[in-house]
């Protein structure tokens, strides 16, 4: 009986911080968040804000060419909304 309640308490956190662990990263890949450090290299498209709608829509504004655009992501596609060349909307 003591050998199973010590298993208990070593199993049972070590299950608890890989469900944590697993919820964590899943919600980090979902966002969209890079999981590189700081060592990324310069890309010609760029991720500079992303709001999340709802389950599998969000709302991402990527930079292009020195032009930002604000793009509407869904399960059916990607919807160009605006740029900034059209004076739509305007990024701080």
């Amino acid at each position: 009986m003591f050998e199973y309640i010590l298993r208990l308490l070593i199993l049972l956190p070590m299950i608890g911080g890989l469900a944590w662990g697993s919820l964590w990263l899943w919600k980090r890949v979902q966002m969209g968040v890079p999981l590189t450090g700081g060592t990324a290299k310069a890309r010609a498209i760029q991720m500079v804000d992303v709001l999340p709608l709802g389950p599998g829509a969000k709302l991402a504004v990527v930079e292009f060419g020195g032009q930002q655009i604000l793009i509407a992501v869904s399960r059916n596609g990607i919807t160009r909304l605006a740029d900034d060349s059209q004076g739509d909307f305007h990024v701080d």
